[in-house]
């Protein structure tokens, strides 16, 4: 179930404010009857019509991105940077990515048109873990390993625990190379796990998003995730694990 406006918006009509004074108008249907009451809620069974006119929902569509260095998650930008839709090739869906990952992080992100989907990935319950490489600058000893993994402090709230490999410690250079595995996703996660214990990351690459993995893509490349993919990441998220 999705909001009115919201799927009035997608399905290209005009922008979710106008949808909302289109409503408010009266000048949309659904199932025959009048709404205008905003937040109604409609499935994708439900006819909707907008002045008079059935609207068409778009195809859903799911993909998997490998985003690269100095790219925005974000459909668009004010200053005129590229954007992760950018790099699409005549999309033709009203697209955006699950989440974001940082301006100077890479790795591997979802775009759908499918709220429904999105909010499944993000939402604070989902089980769904999220593989992260971090740089580090310094050494994350074991006892600082040990704090990540059982949870850290940042922003007033305390995180979830983590996995932690270190795959590398360069103590001539005093800097680490670290596997992280959480399911959360708070703003600036990663990087505020490791500054609450006094360590920088200086480069950052998600390798993972559940089972799905960049095997085959080079940074700006997408492929569509496939129908089994899609179940389960959805089943990920609800269950932490795949049932087979």
């Amino acid at each position: 179930m999705e909001r009115l406006q919201k799927v009035i918006a997608a399905a290209g009509i005009c922008s979710r404010r106008k949808a909302e004074e289109l409503i408010v108008e009266g000048k949309v249907k659904v199932n025959g009857e009048v709404v205008d009451t905003l937040g109604t809620k409609v499935s994708s069974s439900d006819i909707v019509i907008v002045n008079g006119k059935k609207i068409k929902s778009e195809r859903k569509q799911y993909y998997v991105m490998f985003k690269p260095k100095s790219v925005i998650s974000s459909t668009s930008d004010d200053k005129g940077r590229v954007s992760v839709i950018d790099l699409l090739d005549n999309p033709t869906a009203r697209l955006y990515p699950v989440g974001r990952l940082d301006f100077d992080t890479t790795g591997i992100l979802l775009l759908t048109n499918d709220g429904e989907f999105a909010n499944k990935m993000m939402h604070p319950s989902s089980k769904l873990d999220k593989t992260y490489i971090a740089f580090i600058d310094g050494i994350l000893t074991e006892e600082k390993r040990k704090q990540l993994e059982a949870g850290v402090v940042f922003d007033g709230q305390k995180s979830a625990p983590a996995k932690v490999k270190v795959m590398q410690r360069d103590y001539k250079l005093e800097k680490t190379k670290v596997k992280l595995i959480i399911h959360e996703g708070r703003y600036h996660q990663v990087k505020m796990m490791f500054d609450a214990v006094g360590l920088s990351v200086r480069k950052l690459h998600r390798e993972k998003y559940g089972h799905i993995n960049l095997n085959g893509l080079v940074p700006g490349e997408y492929r569509k995730l496939k129908p089994l993919e899609i179940s389960q990441l959805i089943e990920l998220a609800e269950n932490g694990f795949i049932d087979y």
